[in-house]
């Protein structure tokens, strides 16, 4: 039997709730070492762990994963939720790329003083450019890519269900997603996973955000 995965971060969202999403719908199991201090991140850095001193990293198949993409994709092919070829892959990775560009908008959220601007713009941002592209591609196909569940799909359903709780009306004009969101919330893994003590991360809070500044001495922003 392969190792137990590990996953080493916060104990909160951030870069990592994708992986935990990706992880779950696999169905695979996985442990957490929740950074808390300084010291847990200097003595990675020390121990060669982290590749360019950064975090998320994940043990995984002998090896510590670094760089949210790069592990997200390993993820997705080893369990058979990427595509079946190089064209269906590719649109898979833009349809990825563009959602995690567009959540780093709300996993600075916590960080932000004035969070009013920072909101102003993911709202515009969803309406204006994002949205758009998926509810027509939802409403078109059951999934997004190759009639399948893909990690495309996952990660639309975690950034969606961040919107909302954003901004609780945000999907009320989009049927599309609505639906999607109900597949994709049937799958008996996911419907597990959104149940009260699941390993799904809480909305960021005060002490999530204390942690993250005081291990990186405030240098770094997730």
């Amino acid at each position: 039997m392969s190792e137990r995965v590990i996953l080493h971060y916060f104990n909160g969202r951030g870069k990592m709730e994708s992986i935990r999403w990706l992880l779950t719908v696999a169905e695979v199991e996985f442990d957490e070492m929740y950074l808390t201090n300084r010291e847990q991140y200097e003595k990675l850095l020390k121990d060669g762990s982290l590749m360019f001193q950064q975090v998320p990293m994940v043990e995984i198949d002998g090896m510590k994963l670094i760089q949210t993409k790069a592990i997200f994709q390993y993820i997705a092919e080893k369990y058979s939720l990427h595509g079946k070829d190089a064209k269906e892959r590719v649109m898979i990775n833009m349809y990825c790329e563009g959602l995690m560009d567009f959540m780093e908008m709300m996993m600075a959220l916590p960080f932000c003083v004035d969070r009013k601007p920072q909101l102003d713009k993911i709202k515009a941002k969803a309406i204006e450019r994002y949205l758009p592209v998926f509810e027509k591609a939802v409403t078109e196909k059951v999934y997004l890519v190759g009639g399948r569940v893909t990690c495309a799909d996952v990660l639309l359903l975690e950034c969606t269900l961040m919107l909302e709780e954003c901004f609780c009306d945000i999907l009320r004009d989009y049927d599309g997603l609505k639906s999607f969101q109900g597949r994709m919330t049937s799958i008996p893994a996911v419907r597990r996973f959104l149940q009260p003590g699941s390993k799904r991360r809480p909305i960021p809070d005060e002490t999530y955000t204390k942690t993250v500044q005081e291990v990186f001495q405030m240098k770094i922003q997730l």
